[in-house]
């Protein structure tokens, strides 16, 4: 693709990174055939190609976003599946992270927009007031008919039936292995996930212990940044990776990291792209290590090999590839193997490439795509008939779980109760 930047607009630094990209695409199209909104929605400006033509206009021209540009590019899920189908290597992340980023600081949105996403934004990356906002959603669920705004009402049906307390072991603190030390971890016990669902982490932590890891929990941990990152809100999103990255530095440099584990997929794109969001910044250096070191569960649990998966009953599991794992990280076929080593039946759905709908923010902002996607989801789910489904993101496990009454639990909870871990506690619920 042609580009007519100026001189003086490359010499900006996210300027320069996009037209890199724009100059890669060449319009194939291929794009559109794997595009979740495109499927939906059926209009070429909410297909990748779409959308890069719509950037490149409002980049090139340096124009203050219209409303219609807006609304494609708030239509994006950031699933990346254009990203694995481009033949060209067009990387649309970086792209479209720097659209959005542009919007935020040169558009005004309406006034309810703007509310919704400070909300969002001083909310969800914060476990204590996202627990206490899910206890208030809980309240107002029997009066969610009388909101007029279906966002609003998406938020209330956010909320899970139970609201876990928090877990003593996402607190700072070192989890010595069992048996000869292998590896010493950092795990990144997140943010979102320690308000909805505390058993991910700690059957990571029974997991890595079992199998000869040292886990960390460093002080000074928290959102990995990627929720308000992909709102546009640069500050914010730099400054919660910023002090994610001092930590994990203070560990490195202390007793020494082999890996940061992510159990939470969104979060691991993110934290493995590090180095970019802070290139030219005086913590660049530090955050590429940090971005080296992070590894998905599975990916280190591979390299260390399961042993003795003897406990766990050998049952059909539903495998949903998280986008951000599939397509983010290009980690396909590993959880994969991981769940049949450990004695499970995996089965995959038709179009398992395709967006659950979830994406971050994406089914409270912007619900009625993400219903349609979490529906044809399930569907394809169900019909391959599992007895459990299994995930390796929360926002994938409560999307999914929210439309199916098959339990849906963590990848590392299988893994875990395979080797000698209890069973996970939505599979014991649902078998009571």
């Amino acid at each position: 693709m042609q580009t007519t930047f100026t001189a003086q607009q490359l010499a900006d630094p996210l300027t320069a990174r996009s037209n890199e990209i724009l100059r890669t695409c060449v319009h194939c199209g291929f794009c559109t055939a794997t595009c979740p909104t495109y499927k939906v929605l059926g209009d070429e400006l909410d297909s990748p190609r779409g959308r890069i033509y719509l950037i490149k206009d409002m980049l090139e021209n340096s124009r203050v976003p219209d409303a219609k540009t807006v609304q494609h590019i708030d239509r994006c899920l950031s699933c990346l599946s254009c990203m694995t189908t481009c033949p060209s290597g067009v990387h649309y992340m970086h792209l479209v992270d720097h659209a959005r980023e542009y919007i935020e600081a040169n558009y005004r949105r309406p006034l309810p927009d703007r509310l919704l996403r400070w909300m969002l934004a001083k909310i969800l990356p914060y476990p204590g007031r996202f627990r206490l906002a899910l206890r208030g959603a809980k309240l107002g669920r029997p009066f969610r008919r009388l909101l007029p705004d279906p966002r609003l009402r998406a938020m209330l049906d956010m909320a899970p039936r139970d609201i876990p307390p928090p877990s003593l072991n996402d607190r700072p603190q070192v989890f010595a292995a069992q048996g000869a030390r292998r590896k010493r971890v950092a795990l990144l016990v997140g943010c979102a996930q320690r308000a909805l669902n505390t058993d991910i982490n700690d059957a990571t932590i029974r997991l890595l212990r079992r199998h000869g890891c040292e886990v960390v929990v460093p002080k000074g941990l928290g959102c990995c940044g990627a929720l308000t990152h992909h709102m546009g809100r640069t500050d914010e999103s730099h400054a919660m990776a910023a002090a994610n990255i001092r930590a994990v530095m203070a560990e490195v440099k202390g007793g020494g990291l082999d890996a940061v584990v992510i159990n939470t997929s969104g979060c691991g794109t993110t934290v493995k792209d590090y180095g970019h969001m802070f290139a030219g910044d005086p913590l660049e250096a530090d955050a590429t290590r940090v971005a080296a070191l992070a590894k998905d569960i599975t990916e280190v649990m591979a390299d260390l090999g399961l042993k003795d998966t003897t406990h766990a009953a050998p049952l059909r599991v539903g495998y949903h590839a998280a986008c951000s794992l599939q397509h983010g990280q290009q980690i396909k076929a590993t959880p994969k193997e991981l769940l049949a080593d450990a004695g499970f039946t995996v089965l995959e759905p038709k179009d398992s490439h395709i967006c659950c709908g979830s994406a971050g923010t994406y089914n409270l902002m912007q619900p009625a795509i993400s219903a349609e996607l979490k529906s044809r989801k399930v569907s394809t789910l169900e019909a391959i008939r599992p007895q459990v489904i299994s995930a390796g993101n929360i926002g994938c496990m409560m999307q999914i779980g929210s439309g199916t009454g098959v339990p849906v639990v963590h990848t590392a909870e299988l893994l875990d109760w395979a080797t000698g871990g209890p069973r996970p506690r939505a599979l014991s619920e649902a078998l009571a």
